[in-house]
């Protein structure tokens, strides 16, 4: 890799970890202590989220990764001036152009390449990202490549596959959290030894051991109706679950443990499902009564939780009602400079994403429009400033515009929330019979799940 090369790389990875900061609220790493610090590697991972999920593992490691991502991308000229530099591999599928940069086997003998110098490929195994976080069908390039590699150097090339999984809170909305969780290394080794007279099974066995690990690396639940469960269940019983965690035997920050309580839910619904299939079924049909009259009423379950003590409520609305009053000067200071560059993002979230992908798209447009954008006006606003005021004032005006901008938006997240907690309010006084009906189906549903669990901890020898 040439020096050039590597000071693209490295400009454009501290730009996009800028970028990610600004967008998202955490981005937390999970066992990274499990990549390895030398030798090839390849990264396999969910794709939940577009070229976003290569921005983020790009930027949770040390490593310089280098992607592989669709031809279409390098058709305009600078564009593919920036990528090449930055490592990323064109492919061409079979929708993209046919007369496109490199073919598939083209594509892998770049990944050898890469690797045989000690370096780090990622590849998204699913082929192309998906609306919802479920994980789909794992293709066998992965280990394709990974074996046939291997197997040239006669299994002593020493190549390790580090899995990746990716949870997304909201991927679509700004300020959320993302999750970035490492599996153990796989050697690959240990897989290519019939690799030359049994290969197809070979191949297998490396898939199957790859898509074990992402499923085990994020919330991974096929049956849409156990996912709607799942997070029912999460809306009314994660935050016990974290007060008195009895799963969790090590420290882990909080979106970890978050991850590792919901698997927990789900491995806990789908053995419900399983072995009593009606009690599931009335717990879901419960469950759905109850979110079916809190969407009805436009209260939330949270708020519910709290009409017992109606004066949170009232503590809640002055409280940000203050927040609101006290605020506002800088959120309109920081919404003036905003405005515009929003504007524009707000048009690429529109005229970028496709209707069916658009959750998995948006954070894309956003941050590709977002750099732009941003940093255009705010450096134009600088200028201005500069010209009419010098460099002191300058420079101080320029520290405030990022801080402005992102407190602007948690400003207007205030008021909404002001807005809501009135609104609960109103609708506590206005109906505070189907209120507590609520409040009793809230309390049976917890109920069950204390049941369930209490059942599960039993059959498990958990005290």
């Amino acid at each position: 890799m040439s020096l050039h090369g590597a000071g693209v790389y490295a400009f454009a990875r501290g730009l996009m970890r800028l970028a990610l900061g600004f967008y998202f609220q955490r981005v937390e790493r999970f066992h990274v202590e499990r990549v390895p610090l030398r030798g090839p590697i390849l990264f396999t991972s969910n794709h939940p989220n577009s070229l976003t999920d290569s921005f983020v593992i790009g930027a949770s490691v040390t490593r310089r990764v280098n992607f592989v991502a669709t031809v279409q991308l390098f058709r305009f000229a600078p564009l593919r001036w920036f990528l090449m530099r930055c490592g990323v591999i064109p492919i061409n599928r079979l929708k993209d152009d046919p007369r496109g940069m490199r073919s598939i086997a083209d594509t892998f003998e770049a990944c050898y390449g890469v690797l045989e110098k000690g370096e780090a490929v990622g590849i998204f195994p699913e082929g192309v990202t998906y609306e919802d976080s479920q994980l789909k069908e794992v293709k066998t390039g992965a280990a394709r490549m990974a074996l046939e590699l291997e197997h040239r150097h006669d299994g002593k090339l020493g190549l390790k596959i580090v899995p990746v999984g990716l949870t997304y809170s909201a991927k679509e909305r700004y300020r959320s959290d993302v999750l970035v969780h490492f599996g153990n290394p796989i050697l690959v080794s240990d897989y290519v030894g019939n690799y030359g007279t049994e290969k197809k099974e070979s191949i297998r066995r490396l898939t199957a051991e790859i898509e074990a690990q992402l499923r085990g690396l994020i919330v991974d639940t096929p049956a849409l109706d156990q996912v709607r469960v799942v997070e029912g269940v999460k809306r009314l019983y994660l935050e016990r679950l974290l007060l008195g965690n009895s799963v969790l035997h090590e420290p882990v920050s909080r979106g970890a443990e978050e991850l590792l309580l919901t698997q927990a839910i789900s491995r806990s619904v789908k053995h419900v499902y399983e072995s009593q299939p009606s009690r599931a079924a009335a717990f879901a049909l419960k469950l759905a009564h109850y979110e079916g009259w809190l969407k009805r009423l436009r209260v939330s379950d949270e708020a519910l939780a709290h009409f017992p003590h109606r004066h949170n409520l009232v503590v809640q609305s002055v409280f940000f009602g203050a927040i609101a009053v006290l605020g506002a000067p800088l959120a309109v200071y920081g919404w003036l400079h905003r405005i515009l560059p929003f504007s524009i993002v707000r048009l690429a979230q529109s005229r970028f994403t496709e209707p069916g992908k658009k959750k998995a798209q948006t954070s894309t447009a956003t941050l590709a429009a977002g750099i732009i954008a941003f940093g255009c006006f705010f450096t134009l606003y600088v200028v201005v400033v500069h010209l009419c005021f010098g460099w002191p004032a300058s420079f101080w005006y320029a520290l405030t515009l990022p801080l402005a901008s992102i407190l602007s938006h948690y400003y207007l997240s205030q008021l909404s929330r002001l807005r809501h907690a009135v609104g609960n309010l109103l609708i506590f006084a206005r109906a505070p019979l189907a209120s507590k009906r609520l409040l009793a189906t809230r309390a049976q549903l917890i109920a069950e799940i204390e049941s369930i669990r209490a059942e599960l901890h039993q059959a498990a020898g958990v005290d």
